[in-house]
């Protein structure tokens, strides 16, 4: 099978890689210098036997429609179902319909009530922008004056432009974040092994929201059952209520949970394999991916995912002043020297070629380094050995990602 995956990060390049390791042919656009099958060819103009859409822009802009229309097998939503992503305000009234568990909310355009409404929150707050911020457009904060500033800069567009005009304020949660994906026909699911990401930039989850510097899988620590409430809980319920709307959803549903005190609740929803969270999930798989998303795809999803036993843990290298203001043009020295550790994976994501044809940061999140063993902590010593044999002026990195499972 002739796949094309669309995108340019670590992700695709984890899909890529998974896709052709079971044999299936590899398109990627418009990819990067780092990714085998990089093509500049406009998606349009490339003929496969699958399009898988990586980002969540083009989906919300209508991509996979656009394909489905010209007849091609797409695995990923419309713009009817992207809107689980592209409105937050959308996806809090539709998961709250669904009988989704998901944290008090309010829905704000205008600074008098939504600052109203964050004084009646219990002294933990949280502020997203409406629309899509790449990752970066939510303030989590027990600072009263913090969330009030916040709501008032992206109301006024000053923070994420139109992005931020129209804001979500919820009641804070506490507790462990997993990452579960969820590969979706438009009737069924199933569900693959979660997973979990580290948001902030800094050790010890200090510093501002990222994109996500790192990630691990499996997760020993999840209570018995778990994937199975998750399935009847909030992946069912959601595919439900979509459906009432009239809205065939085929692609990944990405929920990010919390293991809070009052139990397991959604913090949201996302409509594309997250990044980078889903590479420690897909790299372990041993089942054919294509096979899977072709057959949600045709909305008639068959087969079941399998692991080869293993654990992964990620690492993000990132460019000197992510994530507000990232350096691009380093050369980057030490990849071949750090792929040739024994079970890690080195995925190219902010990378360009200069005139020299050598990879050079153009991105925050530049490269993932992900380690593989036995258990989580040799998985863990893998990734951060291949990743002291990277280097580029201003690198730097969380050097806690999965510490505490294995300490």
């Amino acid at each position: 099978m002739r796949v094309c995956v669309v995108g340019s990060g670590g992700r695709e390049g984890c899909l890529a890689l998974v896709l052709s390791r079971s044999g299936h042919e590899v398109v990627v656009t418009p990819g990067n210098p780092g990714i085998p099958g990089s093509v500049p060819t406009p998606v349009e103009d490339i003929i496969a036997d699958l399009y898988v859409i990586g980002p969540e822009v083009p989906l919300v802009h209508g991509l996979a429609d656009r394909l489905r229309a010209a007849g091609r097998l797409v695995f990923g939503p419309g713009a009817d179902g992207a809107q689980l992503e592209g409105s937050k305000a959308w996806m809090k009234e539709l998961v709250t319909t669904a009988g989704v568990p998901t944290a008090r909310y309010g829905r704000f355009d205008e600074v008098g009530p939504a600052l109203d409404f964050l004084g009646t929150l219990p002294g933990h707050y949280v502020v997203k922008t409406d629309g899509l911020a790449a990752g970066k457009g939510v303030l989590v904060t027990t600072d009263l004056a913090e969330a009030e500033a916040d709501v008032r800069d992206k109301l006024a567009g000053t923070s994420f432009g139109d992005a931020g005009r129209t804001v979500v304020i919820e009641e804070g949660m506490t507790g462990p974040e997993v990452s579960v994906f969820a590969i979706c026909d438009g009737q069924r699911a199933v569900v693959l092994d979660p997973a979990q990401d580290f948001k902030r930039v800094a050790d010890d989850d200090e510093g501002p929201n990222t994109g996500g510097m790192g990630a691990y899988a499996p997760l020993p620590w999840l209570p018995e059952g778990f994937v199975d409430d998750i399935q009847s809980r909030f992946i069912e319920p959601t595919l439900a209520e979509l459906r009432r709307r009239g809205i065939d959803y085929r692609g990944v549903l990405y929920a990010g949970l919390m293991l809070t005190p009052e139990g397991l609740k959604l913090v949201e929803y996302n409509i594309r394999f997250g990044d980078p969270d889903s590479q420690v999930v897909l790299l372990r798989l041993t089942s054919d991916l294509g096979e899977l998303l072709a057959s949600a795809a045709a909305g008639q999803l068959v087969g079941e995912p399998t692991y080869d036993g293993a654990a992964a843990v990620l690492v993000v290298a990132a460019a000197e002043g992510y994530p507000a203001t990232p350096r691009a043009g380093d050369v980057i020295e030490g990849l071949a020297d750090a792929a040739a550790v024994p079970g890690a994976t080195v995925l190219c994501a902010g990378v360009a070629a200069d005139d020299e044809g050598r990879l050079v940061t153009a991105g925050g999140r530049v490269l993932d380094v992900v380690g593989t063993g036995p258990d989580i902590g040799a998985a863990r010593v893998c990734a951060y050995e291949a990743l002291a044999r990277i280097a580029w002026p201003g690198r730097h990195h969380r050097t806690d990602i999965a510490r505490e499972v294995t300490s």
